[in-house]
């Protein structure tokens, strides 16, 4: 019986784990690679900042929680073997309690820019839909009070495309609702 040698940039979900705890940068795990994550616009936090925010205070006392980019949610492995950081994330099942990450958020929200615009918008919805208690997943444009908003249905995900200052990001499944003037509060959009 020959060992199968492995390559020299694998690793165990377990070892990015550990090592996720002592990096100075923050790493996304995808089948067994580790990528680095680059640094994000200011308007990019204060859009996070907003949102997480907004939802701290629409959900205090109520049993869903926000999180921001320090959060990861974890794929369920028959997809991908993955933990991904995304920007915003509520967690509504007191059960997922794993230290630094979560299996089962209710919401997801991810901030568009140049460098993840494309895995946000091909990988991770097609990652996320596979999570069972995923009900929304939304991508927040940051040049632009935009956003594209994909709630799951029955049988199938909805896209809603919502634009301009005056519109309102309605989160159903928490009860929430958000301005787009508070989303984009400071922010190069939110002065257009």
């Amino acid at each position: 019986m020959s060992a199968v040698t492995k390559a020299e940039d694998w690793i165990t979900p377990e070892e990015y784990l550990e090592g996720e705890r002592s990096s100075e940068i923050r790493h996304e795990y995808v089948n067994g690679r580790a990528y680095a994550m680059a640094g994000a616009s200011d308007d990019h936090n204060r859009i996070t900042t907003n949102l997480v925010s907004e939802l701290h205070a629409a959900l205090r006392g109520k049993r869903c929680e926000p999180f921001s980019t320090d959060m990861k949610v974890k794929v369920p492995p028959n997809v991908t073997e993955a933990y991904y950081y995304p920007d915003v994330l509520v967690a509504c099942d007191p059960t997922d309690n794993a230290k630094y990450y979560r299996e089962r958020p209710k919401v997801i929200i991810e901030v568009l820019s140049p460098d993840t615009r494309r895995t946000d918008e091909r990988e991770r919805p097609y990652a996320y839909r596979q999570i069972p208690t995923l009900e929304v997943y939304a991508l927040v444009e940051q040049d632009m009070a935009r956003i594209t908003v994909l709630h799951r249905a029955e049988t199938e995900w909805r896209k809603e495309v919502l634009e301009g200052l005056a519109a309102t990001l309605k989160l159903e499944c928490l009860g929430v609702e958000i301005p787009f003037e508070r989303i984009y509060e400071r922010t190069a959009a939110g002065k257009a």
